[in-house]
Order: C-alpha cells, then sequence, then structure tokens
C-alpha cells in the first residue's frame, strides 16, 4: 500500500492489494421516514465509498417500508463491512446484497433495469436517423416538436449508455437518468 493510498483516506485502501473490485447491487429495507436516506448516504461518504447508482421509493404502503437499491464497487472484504454497517443502522430492516444472492442461486446477476429521458435536437436526416435509431432500441417519444424528442428508454444501463452514444452526434442535448431497479429471480422475496 502506497502513501497515497494512505493519505486518501478512503476505506477502499484499507482491504489487501490482491483482492480485485467487483460491483454489487445492495437492497436495503428501510422505514420511510425523514433522515433514513441521508443516514445510509453519510454512511458511504464518511468512509469513502462510492455509490454509482441510487434509486429509493416506499414499496410497502401499509407499513411505511421503503425500498433503497445501491450499486457501488469494493472488494468482497470492503462490500461485506458496507453490508454489516448498514444492518446497524437502527431503521434498517434488510440488507441484501443481490449479487452475491444470486450467485448463491446460479444466477448470473440479479435482474437489473434503468430508465432514462433523453432529448435530442436535430432536423433534416438526423431526426430522421433518430427516429429509426429509436424504434430500433424501442424508445418511446414522449414528447416532440419540429425541433426536438424526448425519447423514454428502459433496459440494462449498458443498453442506454449505448443509446446516448449513438445519439450524440444526432443532436444529444439532456439525459435524465433513474437509476438502477433491481430484484432476483425466483420466488422468493428479498
Amino acid at each position: 500500500m502506497n502513501a497515497q493510498n494512505l493519505a486518501s483516506g478512503s476505506a477502499y485502501f484499507i482491504a489487501k492489494e490482491t483482492e480485485l473490485p467487483v460491483t454489487t447491487v445492495l437492497s436495503v429495507l428501510v422505514d420511510n421516514e425523514p433522515g433514513v436516506l441521508a443516514r445510509v448516504i453519510g454512511l458511504f461518504s464518511g468512509r469513502g465509498y462510492n455509490i454509482e447508482s441510487l434509486t429509493v421509493s416506499e414499496t410497502e404502503h401499509e407499513q411505511h417500508l421503503s425500498r433503497i437499491t445501491i450499486v457501488t464497487r469494493g472488494t468482497p472484504h470492503i462490500l461485506d463491512q458496507i453490508r454489516h454497517q448498514l444492518e446497524r443502522i437502527v431503521p434498517v430492516h434488510r440488507v441484501v446484497d443481490l449479487s452475491v444472492r444470486a450467485d448463491e442461486l446460479g444466477q448470473s446477476g440479479p435482474i437489473q433495469r434503468e430508465l432514462a429521458l433523453i432529448k435530442v435536437a436535430g432536423f433534416g436526416e438526423h431526426r430522421n436517423e433518430a427516429l429509426r435509431l429509436a424504434d430500433a432500441f424501442h424508445a418511446k417519444v414522449t414528447d416532440a416538436t419540429t425541433e426536438h424528442f424526448i425519447f423514454e428508454i428502459t433496459g440494462k444501463g449498458s443498453k442506454i449508455d449505448q443509446f446516448i452514444a449513438i445519439m450524440k452526434p444526432l443532436g444529444l442535448v439532456e439525459i435524465c437518468r433513474t437509476g438502477v431497479a433491481a430484484m432476483n429471480r425466483g420466488p422468493a422475496g428479498m
């Protein structure tokens, strides 16, 4: 471990240098009350962990429970620490590493989907090409004028990344993404 890594203050550098970082999807069931999300995010920022994607919504209305889906990256040791630290936060009911659970079930990974709104401005051939490509990607036109389109696209993050890349030369103006929603296959809940 070099001096620069030690000085960074990030927990990513505590792990053995032989462990390779992996990306994982965590599902966290919490009470839907003020300050809970701030506490969860505070755990990550206070320890130097990065959140690559974050989504949250109330999913069980009668019980006032929300589900937070977090995509993060780290060594297996660090990811295990994150999970254990999340479990100690009082309004947290359950923490499931969906990536690890999928592996235990012999699956390639959890089902992951994202939604994006993508604004493209263009005229003439660029406009026609944007519409043709949107159709190929099963993107829906949610707003249109003679000067622009707003496309709605859902799917894996890689599909959305690819759609964005091909829209750039056609007049990409703005992108809004929801973050990952994820769930394991099979009849069991989290």
